[in-house]
Parts: structure tokens; C-alpha cells; sequence
């Protein structure tokens, strides 16, 4: 939390009395609280040079594999410079009372997160029209394309971890899931091992169904994400997961991702944005899809669809 104790952090950060910090020589002032989490907070910061505003994720790293992963996020935002892909402007690591915080400086982004704009919709009683939901899929398929294609996946696509400009242009954040895309599972051991770690980095109403079982001999891939981008896209049409009741409920999220998804007989969308939900909703990967076909199917929906 940001506060009025000086900390003397070199010339790397200085926190000071009236609510700034000094991150690579460049001085920003404390704003307001933006969000937090399990083991993060996300606080709003200004530029006193730019006068721009950018979010500070402030990430607490309890132990030294806390640290680790909090480094390895860090280099996944460095490997990408994509449009659809948050950057990340700068970083530091800060120890405070024998605890060490990763504080990462990225673009603050207005609008929020697509969840937040889903839920106004709901709110509203109204829906979000095909060619939106449309343009935001293309948008985030493309960062899913550049990030598959360097050899990794996502792990936690959601509605909360995209971000919407006020051009509807989203950003993939949260990248602190991300590993390499294909796992080779070797026994039941790794098999555990890799649903556990699912079980604490994946959103349960958001992950693959071969994520809640994991076979003693199997390969895991980015097609998890494929699976996470039908649940985004059922959200941006229904206004909720595909599985948000069944997990509110107390119900068995495995034992309902195994099921094909249902689409409700009220579902106003073309039969072609439903037929492509439906395509990548596949239960088995091995008969998933990959981004690169879906990209093409979104863009095909566009070039179809009026007033795009």
C-alpha cells in the first residue's frame, strides 16, 4: 500500500510523503485504489512528467517461488509487442518490512475490463450487438495468435482478464499464467502435479475440461485457451459464463465441461455465430480447433455481417 513512510529503495523507487513513487527515474503520484486480489492490488497512478495515467499491479511475492512467478510475468509481458497484449511500461522489485513486492507500471486502459461492460449491459436489460462482439473476438483472437505462436498459452482467458479502450480494441492482461503452450504428461505424478497447479491458476468456470482430469499420458496444449475463448465469447452474447450458475451453485463444473455446451433457444445471434460457440466448445482437444481457424471463421462472420 502505497503510504508516508519513506522507503530508501536506491535509484531504482522511493516512496514518498506526498503519495509518489520513482520507478527507472520517473516519478508518479498516487491517484487512487483501483482493484486488488488474492496477492496483488492494482492502484491508479499519474506521470508527473506526462501527466498520463497508468495502473500499478502491485504483486505480494510471499516466498521466493512468489518472486519467481512474478518474474516470469514480467518476461511474458517483455516477449510480446503486440497490440491486442498489454505492455508493461516498466518494473521493480520492492522489499518493505521483510517482504518483497514486483510492482509493474502498465497502460491504464478507461474503460475496463469486457466483464465490466458485460455487466452494465445485463444491467441495463440490453445485449451487445453481433458486429461488437465480433470485433472484440477478432481483437482477441489476434493476441491469442501472437501468443500461441511464440510457443505459449494463456491459461486464464476470462472477460475479467481482457480489457476494453473506447475504440472496443481489447488487451490480454494477466499474463501471470502463462507457461509453454505443449506439456508432455508422463505418468500420474506430472498428471497431479498439473492439475493442481490448474486448480490454482486457471478459473474454474473458465478452464478446459482436460485441465479438471488430467491424464497419466497425454499433451496438454494451447487449445486449453480455445476452450476459455468459447466461454468469453457464450459471455459477450449470453451476459454470463456457460458455467458461472453451475459453479455459483455449488454444482460440479468438471462433470458439466464434459457435456456439449447448450445454447438457449432464445439466442438471437446469427446461426453462424452460434455454430462457430459451438466449434470450439469441443470437450475433446484433440478435435478442437486452433486460433488460426477460428480468426478465420471471425473474419468470414465480419466480411458477412451488416454494418461491420
Amino acid at each position: 500500500m502505497l503510504n508516508n513512510e519513506p522507503v530508501k529503495m536506491g535509484q531504482t523507487l522511493c516512496i514518498c510523503s506526498r503519495g509518489s513513487i520513482t520507478i527507472d527515474n520517473k516519478k508518479y503520484y498516487f491517484i487512487q485504489k483501483l482493484d486488488e486480489g488474492g496477492f496483488s492490488y492494482v492502484d491508479l497512478v499519474e506521470g508527473a512528467k506526462d501527466g498520463r495515467s497508468y495502473a500499478l499491479k502491485r504483486i505480494l511475492c510471499h516466498d521466493r517461488e512468489g518472486r519467481h512467478e512474478a518474474q516470469t510475468e514480467i518476461e511474458m509481458h517483455h516477449m510480446f509487442n503486440h497490440p491486442n497484449v498489454l505492455s508493461l511500461v516498466a518494473h521493480t522489485f520492492v522489499d518493505r518490512g521483510g517482504k518483497s513486492e514486483a510492482w509493474l507500471l502498465l497502460p491504464y486502459i478507461s474503460k475496463g475490463s469486457l466483464w465490466c461492460v458485460l455487466e452494465k449491459l445485463r444491467d441495463k436489460g440490453s445485449s451487445m450487438p453481433e458486429r461488437q462482439i465480433l470485433q472484440i473476438l477478432r481483437g482477441i483472437c489476434l493476441g491469442l495468435k501472437a501468443i500461441h505462436e511464440k510457443g505459449y498459452a494463456h491459461r486464464d482467458l476470462k472477460p475479467t482478464n481482457v480489457l476494453l479502450d473506447e475504440d472496443d480494441r481489447p488487451y490480454l492482461m494477466d499474463l501471470g499464467s502463462m507457461n509453454h503452450a505443449r506439456i508432455e504428461v508422463r505418468g500420474s505424478r506430472e498428471a497431479m502435479t498439473i492439475q493442481d497447479w490448474a486448480a490454482q491458476r486457471c478459473t474454474i468456470s473458465y478452464r478446459a475440461p482436460e485441465l479438471f482430469n488430467v491424464e497419466s499420458h497425454c499433451i496438454i496444449d494451447e487449445r486449453t485457451d480455445i476452450w476459455s475463448l468459447g466461454c468469453v465469447l457464450y459471455c459477450m452474447m449470453m451476459l454470463e459464463g456457460p458455467f458461472d450458475l453451475i459453479f455459483q451453485k455449488g454444482d460440479s463444473v468438471a462433470l458439466a465441461v464434459q457435456n456439449p455446451v447448450t445454447i438457449p433457444p432464445s439466442c438471437s445471434y446469427s446461426e453462424g455465430l452460434q455454430m462457430l460457440l459451438s466449434s470450439i466448445m469441443v470437450s475433446n482437444p484433440q478435435e478442437r480447433p486452433n486460433i488460426s481457424w477460428v480468426l478465420d471463421q471471425v473474419q468470414d462472420l465480419q466480411s458477412r455481417s451488416p454494418n461491420t
